[in-house]
């Protein structure tokens, strides 16, 4: 077994917890430039207004989203 990390597909805005590529240098949700690719577990909002798991979140916008950010 190898003792290498595997990379992420994403990275997580510290600011939202929106997930984006890695080639994402701005976060297109909040702005912010801060990202982090400590994150676990993933939430996708496709109706943030319906959705209980969004409010439970504070998620007012579609996406795709971490769960938990380090």
């Amino acid at each position: 077994m190898s003792s290498e990390r595997v990379r992420k597909p994403f990275k997580a805005c510290t600011k939202c917890k929106l997930l984006v590529h890695h080639e994402v240098d701005k976060c297109p949700n909040c702005g912010s430039d801060t990202f982090t690719d400590e994150w676990s577990g993933v939430a996708i909002i496709v109706d943030p207004e319906k959705s209980e798991v969004a409010r439970m979140l504070g998620i007012s916008r579609p996406g795709r989203y971490a769960i938990r950010i380090k």
